[in-house]
Parts: C-alpha cells; sequence; structure tokens
C-alpha cells in the first residue's frame, strides 16, 4: 500500500500508556470546533452534535490512518468501508438516503485522531463514524464521541477492560482473540512465553492480562519487553528472546514495527518451528508487507481469514479485489468494518431513525451474516459476539485456519467470566 510502505515518514507518537494525548483533548473537547452546528438556543455546548440530514444523503465519517507508522494497517480498512457504503448505496441507501462518506486522516498521532473526531461530528454533522486502530486513538477519540453523544464503530481487536455508550466495538475483545491463543499455546505444551509489544496500552494492558493467565494456568513469563511505536530497531530484543528459550512469543506490536522485528527474528536464527510466534496484529496485508520469507508457519489469533468458509465471505472477497485489485488480500480489521456499516444500517432501520439514542436502544440482537460468519451485537456492552480463530501463515501469504471456537463467543470485555482477571479492571 503506497502509504504504508516501508520507509514511511517517522511519526510523533507518545510512549506508554499515551495517555498524555488526553490532557492535549481537554480544551479540544470542551470547545467546539468553528463552523459548528448549534441548536435551536445557538449553543454548542454540551448537548448531543446535528446530524445533518437536510437533503438525499447522510455522512458518515471514516478516521483512519492514511499516513504514518499505522497506514500500513488503516488504509485498507478505509477502503472496505467505502466498499460497504458502495454496496449499501447501490441497494437503496439507508432510510431513502445515500451515504455520503467524509475520510479523514487520522496520521497515526493521537491527537489528530481526536481533532479529526471533533470536526467529523461538529462541522461535518456525521450520523455516525467508523475507524481507530490502536487504542490508543480509541482512547484519544473516546471523550470526543461521548461529550458529543455521537457513535463510533471500531472495527479492531483491543485489550478489553472497556465499554462506552457511543462506541461499538465490533473486532475481538479479549475473551475472543487473547484468551483463545492462550489457551491454544498451552494446548500444544507452549508454557514459557516472551511477551513483546510496542509500548502503549494495548500491548502493556493485554500483557497484564496475558501475565495473570500464566499464574493461573501454570505458564511462565520468559521476558517481555516493548519498544516505541514505530520503532525498526529489533536487533537487542531478538537477541533476548533467543536468550530466553522460550517456548513461544506473544507478539503485540503494531504497524510496520513488525517488518523489523521479524527480519531481526530470521536473523537471530529463530524459526517458527523452534520457537513460533502468536501475532495479535498480523493480518493478511501485514504479510504481504513484511513477506512470507521471515513469516511463513507462524501464527495469528483472529476471528476472521481471506481463507474463511461461506458464501459471504467469497462475495466480501470478489467484491473487494474487484474494486481494489487481484492481488489486495482481505482481513480481519477490513472484514470487521465492513461488518459494521451493515450493522449500523440494520440498527437505524429497526431504530427507523439515525438518531444514535434511538440507534442504541435498536441495538440488541441485531444480526448480520458476515464474512465471518453470523455476528450478533450485545446491546448491553455493545460489543459483538465472534468466532475466535488461530491461523498459520503460509508460503502463499494466506493464513489457514488451525483451530476455532466451534460457535461465535459471548463478549467479556471485563472478563468477568475468569477468577483470574478478578484484578485486571
Amino acid at each position: 500500500m503506497s502509504s504504508g510502505s516501508i520507509g514511511s515518514r517517522s511519526t510523533r507518537v507518545p510512549r506508554r500508556g499515551l495517555l498524555a494525548a488526553g490532557a492535549a483533548l481537554t480544551a479540544l473537547v470542551t470547545l467546539s470546533a468553528c463552523g459548528a452546528k448549534t441548536d435551536a438556543a445557538g449553543s454548542s455546548s454540551d448537548k448531543a452534535a446535528k446530524i445533518d440530514v437536510s437533503g438525499d444523503t447522510v455522512k458518515v465519517g471514516l478516521l483512519n490512518s492514511l499516513s504514518g507508522t499505522m497506514a500500513i494497517s488503516e488504509v485498507t480498512v478505509r477502503d472496505s468501508l467505502k466498499l460497504a457504503i458502495d454496496e449499501i448505496n447501490a441497494s437503496g441507501g439507508v432510510l431513502g438516503k445515500k451515504i455520503q462518506p467524509i475520510s479523514e486522516d487520522g496520521a497515526s498521532d493521537w491527537p489528530t485522531f481526536a481533532e479529526k473526531a471533533q470536526k467529523l461530528i461538529k462541522e461535518d454533522g456525521v450520523a455516525a463514524t467508523f475507524g481507530c486502530w490502536t487504542s490508543a486513538s480509541r482512547k484519544a477519540v473516546k471523550p470526543v464521541f461521548e461529550k458529543n453523544k455521537s457513535l463510533l464503530f471500531y472495527p479492531v481487536q483491543y485489550e478489553g477492560l472497556e465499554e462506552s455508550p457511543y462506541i461499538f466495538y465490533t473486532g475481538a475483545t479479549t475473551n475472543q482473540q487473547i484468551v483463545p491463543a492462550l489457551d491454544y499455546l498451552k494446548s500444544k505444551g507452549l508454557k514459557k512465553i516472551y511477551l513483546v509489544g510496542s509500548d502503549y496500552v494495548f500491548p502493556r494492558t493485554a500483557n497484564k492480562e496475558i501475565k495473570a493467565y500464566a499464574q493461573a494456568n501454570g505458564m511462565t513469563i520468559a521476558g517481555e519487553d516493548y519498544a516505541p511505536l514505530g520503532s525498526t530497531e529489533f536487533s537487542t530484543i531478538a537477541n533476548k528472546v533467543k536468550a530466553s528459550k522460550a517456548d513461544a512469543v506473544f507478539n503485540t506490536l503494531n504497524g510496520d514495527s513488525n517488518v523489523a522485528f521479524f527480519k531481526e527474528y530470521k536473523s537471530a536464527g529463530l524459526t517458527a518451528k523452534a520457537m513460533p510466534v502468536v501475532s495479535v496484529s498480523i493480518a493478511e496485508e501485514e504479510v504481504k508487507s513484511i513477506g512470507t520469507q521471515y513469516l511463513a508457519g507462524q501464527l495469528t489469533a483472529w476471528n476472521y481469514y481471506q481463507t474463511t468458509p461461506g458464501d459471504a465471505n467469497a462475495k466480501f472477497v470478489k467484491a473487494y479485489k474487484a474494486e481494489y485489485g487481484q492481488d489486495k488480500p482481505t482481513s480481519d480489521p477490513m472484514e470487521a468494518a465492513y461488518t459494521s456499516v451493515y450493522l449500523w444500517k440494520a440498527m437505524v432501520e429497526k431504530a427507523k431513525s439515525f438518531d444514535p439514542e434511538k440507534v442504541k436502544a435498536a441495538s440488541d440482537g441485531i444480526t448480520f451474516d458476515a464474512p465471518e460468519g453470523k455476528v450478533t451485537v450485545d446491546g448491553a456492552s455493545q460489543h459483538v459476539h465472534k468466532t475466535a480463530r488461530i491461523g498459520e501463515i503460509g508460503t502463499d501469504g494466506q493464513i489457514k485456519e488451525v483451530w476455532n471456537s466451534g460457535k461465535p463467543i459471548k463478549p467479556d470485555p471485563y472478563l468477568k467470566g475468569y477468577s483470574w482477571a478478578s484484578g485486571l479492571s
């Protein structure tokens, strides 16, 4: 992908939890953007933002990193959102209105995500926004959507321990991805695990959960290392992983850092057979960018692969390739984003309104025959029932499923169903 190629421009990224971005947002979420729509009394303060449905279209926001370190992953998510919108418009739109997408670039920079979210809501009058990838970007925009009472559909797996009245989470939460991945490793006798991640909220929180699981399940953490998001220096970490003699690596690196990590992994003489890596943020698009010579035989944990069987997926893959190129793969976040537009459409039609409060009230039990299989919205948590899948990366760049949960798993974002997780939230 053009804007996500290796060597893309460096991006200013706060470290640790990246929650320092919240301080920069205070003024942003307190003040309305210039040109914001106002209520009848002329105020543009705490009330729900006005949705622009004055014409024969309804606007939605697409908020993705089209530049910077995360573009390697997010450009194709934007493309899959546009595909769903085009399909829905071709079939008549939503409540008699065609969907008009307004695309904004979060630029892999969390304050920029918040600024663009504010612009979409207050200036453009969008009915909903679809996007974000990293948990840092999601947490940066969360107060913006909550203050303006506007809806965000978030399509990427994440660390859980969160619910928001104005976010629908259509990617996996912890019990639908990370826990099944750990169960799989345990079932294979791989109990000494090394943790490698990007230095921000998702990997650090996910690894707290992994360490709690390990303690309760007879597993050992052989080491834990983080690199700044966008980092390309992994020789030291690769050598530490090798010296640890771990059974496996649990990888929570994001973006194009994975390119450098897997090159160093191979250079250190580490192999998928001797010490497999299970990744939770590498899908088909990243495989293509990194190269199968570095990834063949490695494991991934997702809820969808391009190879997932079923008529709905065959139709999705065919339509995506017809629109963007036969060499373009589909992936889990792309599929979850595509599905999110259809779920929003179904909620709106059930509610007979674009009003976010009515849409939320109509959400419980909404189903869609998605490319990943049937998904159902849990209205209480605003997450989605999803089937967990473990896959192995092949030399052809495709990911072949080696295990699945058999049926969709009810979302449990706070891991209430696991006694070992009681102290995490």
